[in-house]
């Protein structure tokens, strides 16, 4: 029959049968992502379905047919085998774990975390992510979860997500927005006292009320609550706050942040009273978009009485600040008028937002250099005594970049530290190289692993056939993907038979996948087109690249780059050794980082903030072939991988050339002779010898087990200690009046002597440095008197000095005895700094004096 018209319809509602109800539970919990038996008890149900669906245990559970419904429900070892998932899930969300063992019976252990983030890249099926910064906020809960850290997420639940990507004919780039209904995720609502759907709301310009539907995503052990303005109740412009990340003009991404700056400090307030328990004492911003989250809690404190000062003092003393962007390009920045308007001054000056929040003291936070621009990292910044960059390269770049915040301080000074990302290890290892990376861990469970230095339980044999075992399953899917790409371009499926036999199982395979902007380079092996011909086209030893990633829909030169390189892999020439894969998500990183041979990384230095595509590589036996920069700058060694030389001077092109051709030589020289220099077993030994010194030396480094334990030891629980001094109001109060008092009589400090004894001074023995202080009008409880020294410059200054706080003598002078072991040329200074016990930098007041 054909063209036959319904007459009317039905609809056919899933069932699940009793015995198989566990399930639904294992789905909800996101856990089930990183655990592989969880994951291949869902595949099981239908291997088909489970692949249409991508990877979607809710979405599967609902078109299941119920002839297979009834199958699995009477077969015994499906079942034995799901309540042995069930009771594995009931265990892992009960045990003692890391984070308890380590406070238990000191304050610590009353410290607990809200994470503020965009984007949370946990799985593809909860698709709120769109490249790394996501996915390091999913790692960073899982971890969590894993160590039993007591933090809860928080984040936005969008309706469209971010784009699927796929290549028109002319292989340039095509978003595709798919709509993700709620009840097709592993979200449930979040319930109040009555047991309706909790709702919180934002004022908005023109009274104006903005509600927010609150749901709640369970990974593992740490809740994230995600942020829903797409409610009926809502007029369209507010309904489509939450409808895309990273979509939209400057006033919805100023209205997408307050959403998750305000309305998230209001949701996991109400959730945590709902649930009984203790709201969080520190809030922690992954980068600037949640940066009116501490304008909203300063609001609450000054509802409650409190005047300004004091409230900000205590917002500072429990807020972390986590930056990830190197360029000040990078940085979300909005006209002054804009956020005047969102913030609605009344009358009296203070806002509407926010309640009694002075609108021009918001404003001050946000100030930066052209003034007529509010800057988001700085609001950040000075919201936050706590701070960090991503990696020790990327820390030193921020204090470079934000040093205008702290007046009066040197670099190295200012309270920007660094946690290097990590990535989260049992999620990025491929299931062939699970044991092995057990094995090289001494047993221990990926979760809490703490050296990878097993290296004799593995042999070169066992991990060369795992290697090969992985390259050939990501070309076995890249062939496929091809296929499916060249169709949507527009293809004939019959005259795409050359996609069956792209890609050589056994050659070099190098990898590249990453967000597509300019510094990131995409293109820079095409500097020489010829050159990389003849080293793919080598048929003595091949190499092959796959390449993935995608480019912001604004970003116009991103996607030029893109159908640059698109262009290349189209040509007859060389499409068998070199392909794109469209749409590049978690599911294809899994494959793409553990079947790559060669991880290769080319941004311009120092502009790669960390990266952790390399770390995943890494972690299933890839090498890295990188610049020296992000993460790889602090571990880059000859024994684990290659570093790309750094042009010395020249322009961008100049740069872009000279980087270019080192590639290729590394490439020609170095990387492909290892590879293919086999023995009569045809093992490269020093290839695997390469690859076991890599695991062994970067699995634990750059895991993120180890990432959210420096957090908790480093921010976190230091944080908690701050957070819980400050809520002794008087106290906190009493710090905000000392801050304004050192400020009105810091003019009066002066150093009126300084002397450092003896003129010479024998290597190893003690120096006496002295000085004679005159404070003013302030105590010396006030202060710190700080001796600084080091080795003198050409022009006098003073190289690497080292600081050190000097003591009060019985004549009110100050006085410290220093030990210098190398010989040399030193210079000495004396400077005064405020102290306090709450003041966790003397460059957060920018006031200093020397001498």
């Amino acid at each position: 029959m054909t063209d036959v018209k319904a007459f009317d319809s039905f609809h056919v509602l899933p069932v699940l049968p009793e015995s198989l109800q566990p399930l639904r539970d294992l789905a909800m919990n996101l856990r089930w992502s990183w655990r592989e038996q969880a994951h291949n008890l869902f595949r099981s149900m239908d291997p088909a379905l489970w692949s249409k669906t991508g990877h979607n245990p809710i979405m599967m559970l609902q078109q299941l047919p119920a002839s297979r419904m009834n199958e699995l429900a009477n077969d015994e070892s499906f079942l034995l085998w799901m309540n042995q998932e069930v009771a594995d899930l009931h265990e892992y969300l009960t045990k003692d774990l890391w984070f308890s063992k380590t406070t238990a019976e000191t304050e610590d252990a009353a410290t607990s975390i809200a994470y503020f983030s965009m984007e949370f890249g946990v799985h593809q099926s909860l698709p709120i992510y769109s490249g790394g910064l996501g996915v390091l906020a999913g790692d960073h809960l899982k971890s969590a979860s894993d160590l039993g850290v007591p933090l809860v997420g928080i984040g936005m639940l969008y309706t469209f997500g971010y784009f699927s990507q796929s290549l028109s004919a002319e292989g340039w780039q095509q978003e595709i927005y798919e709509s993700h209904a709620p009840e097709t995720l592993a979200v449930a609502p979040v319930l109040d006292e009555q047991g309706n759907h909790l709702e919180v709301s934002v004022l908005f310009p023109g009274d104006r009320i903005a509600n927010i539907r609150v749901w709640k995503a369970a990974i593992g052990r740490v809740t994230l609550l995600l942020l829903d303005t797409n409610l009926e109740s809502n007029p369209e412009d507010f309904r489509s706050i939450t409808d895309r990340l990273y979509g939209g003009d400057v006033e919805h991404r100023i209205k997408q942040e307050l959403v998750l700056g305000v309305g998230g400090v209001r949701a996991v307030q109400r959730y945590c009273d709902i649930n009984g328990a203790a709201r969080p004492d520190v809030y922690h911003m992954n980068e600037g978009h949640a940066g009116f989250l501490g304008i909203e809690r300063i609001g609450q404190m000054i509802g409650e009485g409190e005047d300004w000062a004091t409230a900000l003092a205590t917002v500072r003393a429990s807020t972390l600040f986590t930056t990830h962007t190197p360029v000040p390009a990078g940085i979300d920045r909005f006209e002054n008028h804009m956020v005047e308007r969102y913030l609605q001054g009344g009358d009296d000056g203070t806002s509407r937002l926010t309640p009694g929040v002075p609108v021009h003291e918001v404003m001050q936070l946000g100030r930066e250099d052209d003034p007529s621009r509010f800057n988001m990292a700085h609001l950040g910044l000075r919201l936050a005594q706590y701070a960090n960059g991503v990696a020790k390269l990327h820390g030193a770049v921020s204090r470079g970049m934000f040093k205008g915040l702290y007046p009066n301080f040197d670099e190295p000074e200012v309270p920007i530290t660094s946690i290097t990302n990590g990535v989260h290890t049992p999620t990025w290892t491929r299931g062939p190289i699970k044991p092995l990376v057990n094995a090289l861990a001494g047993g221990e469970e990926l979760a809490t692993v703490e050296a990878w230095k097993h290296t004799d339980a593995v042999t070169a044999a066992e991990l060369w056939n795992v290697r090969n075992e992985l390259r050939t399953e990501l070309v076995t899917r890249a062939r496929g993907l091809v296929s499916d790409s060249w169709q949507e371009r527009g293809a004939q499926e019959a005259e795409l038979g050359w996609t069956k036999n792209i890609l050589d199982p056994n050659a070099l395979t190098v990898g590249f996948a990453r967000r597509v902007s300019t510094y990131k380079r995409l293109t820079l092996m095409l500097q020489q087109p010829d050159r990389l011909r003849a080293i793919l086209l080598n048929e003595e030893r091949p190499v092959q690249f796959v390449i993935a990633g995608k480019a912001h829909p604004a970003d116009m030169g991103g996607k030029q780059l893109l159908q640059e390189l698109v262009r290349f892999a189209d040509e007859a020439g060389v499409r068998d050794r070199i392909v794109f894969i469209p749409d590049y998500n978690i599911s294809m990183g899994k494959f793409l980082v553990a079947g790559s041979d060669i991880w290769l990384n080319n941004p311009v230095r120092p502009q790669e903030a960390s990266g952790t595509s390399g770390m995943k590589a890494v972690m299933n036996g890839g090498l890295t072939l990188s610049i020296s920069d992000g993460w790889w700058d602090e571990v880059a060694d000859d024994e684990i991988g290659w570093t790309i030389p750094t042009a010395p001077h020249g322009d961008d092109s100049q740069r872009d050339r000279w980087e270019a051709q080192a590639l290729y030589d590394m490439l020609e020289h170095e990387v492909v002779p290892m590879f293919y220099d086999r023995d009569e077993d045809g093992v490269p030994q020093e290839w695997i010898a390469k690859v076991r010194n890599s695991m062994s030396q970067i699995g634990a480094r750059m895991s993120a087990e180890r990432m959210v334990r420096d957090y908790c030891t480093e921010l976190y629980l230091p944080a908690g200690r701050s957070a819980r001094m400050a809520a002794d109001r008087e106290r906190t109060r009493a710090f905000a009046q000392w801050k304004v008092r050192i400020a009105e009589n810091w003019d009066g400090v002066r150093v009126l002597s300084a002397s450092a004894g003896e003129a010479a001074t024998a290597a190893g023995s003690a120096s006496r440095l002295q000085a004679t202080v005159d404070l003013g009008a302030l105590m010396s409880s006030d202060v710190a008197v700080q001796g600084v020294y080091g080795r003198r410059g050409a022009d006098g200054e003073l190289i690497a000095p080292t600081v050190v706080n000097m003591t009060p003598t019985s004549d009110g002078n100050y006085e410290v005895a220093t030990v210098v072991d190398a010989p040399g040329d030193y210079g000495f200074t004396v400077r005064v700094v405020p102290a306090h016990e709450m003041l966790r930098s003397p460059a957060e007041l920018g006031l200093v004096r020397y001498a």
